[in-house]
């Protein structure tokens, strides 16, 4: 699913025209308030491994180079999230014995380095619900999911909407304890992911 998000994120980046800079620190007449999401809701019309995945943005232009913003998500996922691109990703024998719905709200800062291009930093909350693969709950956890990210900040109709394609990489720096048959293959990998692609999107107001 990853590999689909990062070919959405090249086609609409490099059909997107308006490549124009960030705010100016000056100018205090740009919108400092949007909402908006991210186009890896997409994933939940595939066919297979669909995440069921929802996010919820709120941001504020503290100056035309700061941004915070509150996100709210949830989603669940079947592997564990360390698994890099290649012959493992997603292979049926790394595959957790159900599932792992999480529920969570993330703090993100944003830094706008030059013209469009930004460096981030998100730091999420989440609470887990561990489902076996009858579909029964055995257990609850919580975890602590950071994502550093780089990306390009595209204004489009006049600065009403905005898309941010980016790239990334995911740290869990915490995890709670997890029932011993996820644990067995969550232990396998990192708790780093790097490559993450994304592709947010806005509305300005």
């Amino acid at each position: 699913m990853r590999n689909k998000a990062l070919r959405i994120s090249a086609i609409l980046l490099i059909s997107s025209s308006q490549l124009l800079a960030q705010y100016n620190k000056q100018d205090s007449t740009f919108k400092r308030c949007f909402v908006g999401s991210t186009f890896f809701m997409l994933g939940n019309f595939l066919p297979n491994n669909k995440p069921d995945f929802v996010q919820l943005n709120f941001g504020y232009r503290i100056t035309g180079k700061d941004v915070i913003s509150l996100e709210l998500k949830t989603w669940k996922y079947a592997w564990p999230l360390g698994i890099p691109y290649g012959k493992s990703f997603e292979a049926p024998e790394e595959k957790f014995p159900g599932y792992i719905r999480e529920y969570g709200f993330a703090f993100a800062y944003q830094r706008f380095l030059w013209k469009g291009l930004y460096a981030g930093v998100h730091v999420m909350n989440g609470w887990q619900t561990f489902v076996d693969e009858y579909g029964k709950k055995i257990d609850n956890g919580f975890q602590i999911f950071n994502t550093y990210r780089v990306g390009y900040h595209i204004k489009l109709f006049k600065d009403r909407f905005f898309i941010q394609p980016s790239i990334a990489v995911t740290h869990r720096p915490y995890q709670s304890e997890m029932p011993n048959s996820f644990r067995e293959r969550d232990n396998r990998w990192s708790k780093f992911f790097i490559g993450e692609p994304g592709l947010h999107f806005g509305y300005n107001f």
